[in-house]
């Protein structure tokens, strides 16, 4: 039985503003990417619902040109850090100096914000970092400030790290351990382009210089976008739904799927959950719904599962990862759209 007053529905202003600004961002990376318009989407996402995306695929995809190509349409304050293996976490964070004052000749500390003191941060192959590196920067990334010498300093508003990963050329990296993972919202898989993008890119790119991007939504206007995606009402149904989804992924629990206990060494957490209502909040606008259903749940359930989700030597033996097994948990729960 459909009842579509019963459906809790966004401001339709809130849907227009939002679809209209992401379509002007797209437009712009349009000048420099070619393809991996769900790429784009997710990292979109990403940033409209205040959140930070890892970025994983081979290289040659791309990936720090969109974040450098999407930091350009955008009117804010880019800093790229290149992760390395002697890479400190005062390089990351910032440190404390000893300053001298020309007027008074007092000596007193004064504290030098490191490049994590941006809008955008790309952190450029974050895996090939020390753990204690990497820790500092997830610190950072969760709490949104530095301490240093027992004094916090917030971090800028709007703030959002985009990561990326190589999965090849393992030697000598620290992959990221789960609990770390999941700080991120979105792990985002590049693949390889289509026969005619790839066809187009070395069009473009063998002849004159492509266009850059212009800065089309500034630092307001994307905390006015993130305001109006947490704002937007979700149907306890769909709430319902994204519980489900994330439930059915725990071994060993009683509402665990047969197959997730077969395949899985251990599922997601609540932090999914969240992830899964607020992201599924801004699919839907970008879309231009104005309203959430359970279709923009599944939407965006594999790049929040893919980290999150973690298969066993049986699932791996049969070839099986995190996504094969997310598609089988989707196509298993029936959605309910009223």
């Amino acid at each position: 039985m459909s009842t579509e007053s019963n459906v809790a529905s966004a401001d339709p202003s809130a849907v227009e503003k939002l679809k209209d600004s992401a379509e002007r961002v797209r437009s712009e990376l349009g000048k420099v990417i070619i393809g991996q318009d769900e790429v784009i989407e997710q990292v979109l996402i990403s940033i409209f619902t205040r959140s930070h995306a890892l970025l994983v695929g081979v290289p040659g995809l791309a990936k720090t040109l969109l974040i450098s190509s999407l930091a350009d349409s955008l009117d804010l304050n880019y800093k790229r850090i290149q992760f390395t293996p002697d890479l400190m976490p005062s390089d990351i964070t910032g440190t404390e100096v000893i300053y001298s004052d020309p007027a008074t000749n007092e000596r007193q500390f004064k504290f030098l914000a490191g490049p994590i003191f941006a809008n955008i941060v790309l952190a450029d192959e974050i895996n090939r970092t020390p753990p204690k590196t990497q820790a500092a920067m997830l610190e950072s990334m969760q709490e949104r400030k530095v301490s240093v010498g027992g004094e916090d300093h917030p971090l800028p508003d709007p703030f959002f790290v985009l990561a990326t990963q190589n999965p090849i050329e393992q030697e000598g990296t620290y992959p990221l351990p789960e609990a770390q993972l999941d700080r991120f919202m979105f792990m985002i898989k590049v693949e390889y382009p289509t026969e005619e993008e790839e066809f187009e890119i070395m069009r473009s790119y063998t002849g004159s210089q492509p266009s850059s991007p212009e800065p089309v939504l500034s630092g307001p206007d994307i905390i006015a976008i993130q305001d109006a995606v947490r704002s937007v009402p979700v149907a306890e149904h769909v709430m319902r739904y994204a519980e489900k989804l994330v439930r059915v992924t725990r071994p060993g629990a009683k509402e665990a799927l047969d197959f997730c206990d077969k395949w899985l060494a251990w599922g997601a957490g609540p932090r999914a959950g969240l992830a899964l209502i607020i992201a599924a909040k801004a699919h839907a606008l970008l879309n231009g719904q104005n309203h959430v259903g359970c279709s923009n749940v599944a939407a965006v359930a594999p790049p929040i599962f893919r980290h999150r989700i973690i298969p066993n030597f049986a699932a791996q033996s049969e070839g099986l990862d995190s996504d094969a097994i997310t598609a089988k948990i989707i196509a298993e729960i029936p959605q309910h759209e009223s």
